[in-house]
């Protein structure tokens, strides 16, 4: 990575770290306002640490997922740090090695695997998701593997 990128990277975090703390004060002195931690998290679901982000120009991608009922999505890997919030539902999540589970509800966020090897699966009603993912240009947002 040149010096150019790493300074062009570098502005970037200190745009956005700018961004959030003026949100976050502005919030707290505003009437009525008030600012709720959702998740922060150094590590997935399933306890392994994040270790980096991709190394490239960053892009961040947030998708609405719906899934429908009795849905099992297909084992998949996500090369970068996301996070999933539940707006509606309720999905286990298994992880392929070692068949460690979580059950999420609306409300909930989840700290995603990277590149660990994970589903969904929905139950009697259908699951809305708000999926960020903190990726790359380039790089996809996901993996589909075979059973």
């Amino acid at each position: 990575m040149s010096f150019s990128d790493r300074y062009q990277r570098l502005e970037l975090t200190a745009l956005v770290a700018g961004i959030l703390l003026c949100t976050a004060a502005c919030a707290a002195v505003t009437t009525g306002v008030t600012v709720e931690t959702l998740l922060k998290a150094g590590a997935s679901w399933d306890g392994t640490p994040y270790e980096r982000y991709p190394d490239a120009a960053p892009e961040l991608t947030v998708l609405k997922i719906t899934i429908p009922r009795r849905t099992a999505l297909p084992w998949h890997r996500h090369p970068m740090p996301n996070a999933a919030y539940v707006v509606s539902g309720e999905l286990l999540v298994e992880k392929r090695d070692g068949g460690q589970t979580i059950r999420l509800v609306a409300g909930d966020v989840l700290p995603e695997m990277v590149n660990g090897v994970h589903r969904g699966v929905t139950g009697d009603v259908p699951v809305v998701l708000i999926v960020f993912y903190a990726g790359a240009r380039g790089l996809p947002i996901s993996e589909t593997l075979g059973k």
